[in-house]
């Protein structure tokens, strides 16, 4: 799997929202700056030529859907954050996030919870 710029990963999210779309409909979505038609068409044909997507033709029109899963795009993208900015350290994770204050002491208790009873 390829790496996705920014704008296409938005884009994907669009997409696996919506499950299936038209340019048109995905546009409707894009929430900050709007993309011109034939730039989004541009970026949603790129997401096909990486293996991100697929379209059903209607004419000359395509109806785009998503080829790969959010969970298995979720699961790489957190493997390449962990090996490349923590070390391959899950604990590394952890304390940053716990250094930032973005998960409390019950929260963690909560993951050591589910920790124990997954063994």
């Amino acid at each position: 799997m390829q790496k996705l710029t920014n704008k296409e990963e938005e884009i994907m999210h669009i997409l696996w929202r919506l499950e299936k779309a038209f340019v048109k409909d995905v546009l409707a979505e894009v929430k900050d700056e709007q993309p011109h038609y034939n730039t989004l068409s541009t970026i949603i044909r790129n997401l096909e030529e990486k293996g991100y997507v697929a379209h059903l033709a209607y004419g000359k029109t395509h109806q785009y859907y998503p080829i790969v899963a959010k969970e298995d795009y979720k699961k790489r993208f957190m493997t390449n954050a962990i090996e490349n900015y923590f070390n391959n350290s899950y604990k590394n994770v952890v304390s940053f996030f716990a250094k930032e204050e973005k998960i409390s002491a019950d929260e963690l208790r909560e993951i050591i919870d589910l920790i124990e009873k997954s063994k």
